[in-house]
């Protein structure tokens, strides 16, 4: 099978949604159902929805891009290319929150530029150089590997009376992202794609979710922080429903389609099920993942991966997806580059009016913002500018 509009168009509206919540931060007197809810609040916001949908989708292209990389290439050359990538996501995601934890005060360079920095440094290292030079590829690589050590020994965080260098506060986004690829890949991989190991391995994750939340566990921790699954399994999980999704969709497809439909509501509903049973005794949370929002979280993406199925692969409506098609196929490009035009507008320090901030002209400013990114990463993909991991 090959690749499928429905997956890059749910990607690409993921991203696109991805970037618009993140500026939500710039906004003032929204609707509070739009942002991410307190980690107090039994509830779910509509922010709340999109990190887990991405996670799903990350799952979905699994079954599709490891057995075609397996047909031109050997099993440990695989095996290598998900350790790379998942070493780059969790090494751009710890800087990354670094970058949130710095003290403008005992730093070198300003904020603005030591991210600015940070950015471009990412580029030049995985950009994907393949249509370049082997000579450019390693002095844009080199160049890049030379600016993040320079940023490391620059970098102090803490506070301005007892500054510190850098340090694993959390894994941050793209490294969460990481581990749970890493996770679902491996599965993948070890179980040899076959479905009913496949759901075998998510109710693990959803069990090992439930336990952690229910102090099953708890005499594990002192292991904790050497090995565990990031998340308690919640991440993960979200990625492995999109792997079960995907070979759901492939084994329809081969045999009976209209059998997708029917077995991706059934899975929709059992993971809404679980959501409700798991709620009344542990909330619904994403700061705290809880079980609930997993359930609820996935759920709600099977449901969007149907609907796009139906329109992108049925009905073939398609060309209403060009202008945000970037975002989904250079997702990375387009998550980083707010980045820096956050240190653009850090730098001049002049925000823009609050009329143009607040409420429904606010949500529309940033819903503009983050198709500009879109349309950006498609005009400097022409040039060779794109991440590739």
């Amino acid at each position: 099978m090959g690749r499928l509009d429905s997956i890059d168009i749910l990607r690409a509206v993921t991203m696109l949604l991805m970037i618009w919540v993140n500026d939500f931060w710039s906004l003032v007197d929204i609707p509070g159902w739009l942002k991410h809810m307190p980690s107090d609040a039994d509830a779910l916001g509509f922010s709340d929805v999109i990190f887990p949908l991405f996670l799903f989708i990350v799952g979905l292209s699994i079954p599709f891009s490891i057995p075609k990389r397996l047909a031109d290439t050997s099993r440990s050359a695989l095996i290598r290319h998900i350790t790379f990538r998942t070493i780059s996501l969790i090494t751009m995601g710890v800087f990354l929150v670094n970058l949130e934890n710095i003290q403008p005060a005992a730093m070198v360079l300003s904020k603005p530029a030591w991210q600015s920095l940070l950015i471009v440094s990412f580029f030049l290292i995985w950009n994907d150089y393949q249509k370049l030079r082997p000579t450019i590829r390693n002095l844009g690589i080199s160049c890049g590997v030379v600016l993040l050590l320079i940023l490391v020994v620059t970098y102090r965080g803490g506070t301005e009376a007892t500054p510190i260098g850098m340090r694993i506060y959390w894994w941050g986004i793209l490294g969460l992202i990481g581990w749970a690829y890493c996770t679902a890949a491996s599965l993948y991989l070890l179980l040899s794609g076959k479905l009913t190991k496949l759901i075998a391995a998510l109710a693990f994750l959803l069990l090992f979710l439930v336990a952690c939340h229910a102090g099953v566990l708890d005499s594990l921790d002192p292991i904790k922080k050497y090995v565990w699954l990031v998340g308690d399994g919640s991440f993960a999980a979200f990625t492995m429903a999109g792997v079960v999704a995907s070979q759901i969709l492939k084994r329809a497809t081969h045999a009976n389609a209209a059998s997708f439909v029917r077995d991706i509501l059934i899975f929709a509903v059992i993971m809404c099920i679980f959501g409700v049973l798991t709620r009344s005794s542990w909330e619904l949370s994403k700061i705290r993942a809880t079980p609930a929002w997993v359930g609820y979280c996935t759920s709600i993406s099977l449901l969007c991966l149907l609907f796009f199925h139906w329109l992108a692969d049925k009905k073939k409506m398609v060309g209403w997806s060009r202008v945000i098609k970037p975002a989904g196929r250079y997702t990375l490009t387009c998550y980083l580059l707010p980045f820096l035009y956050y240190a653009f507008v850090l730098q001049l320090d002049a925000p823009l009016p609050e009329y143009l901030r607040t409420g429904g002209t606010g949500l529309i400013k940033s819903f503009t913002f983050a198709m500009l990114i879109v349309m950006v990463t498609g005009l400097i993909n022409r040039i060779g500018i794109r991440l590739k991991l």
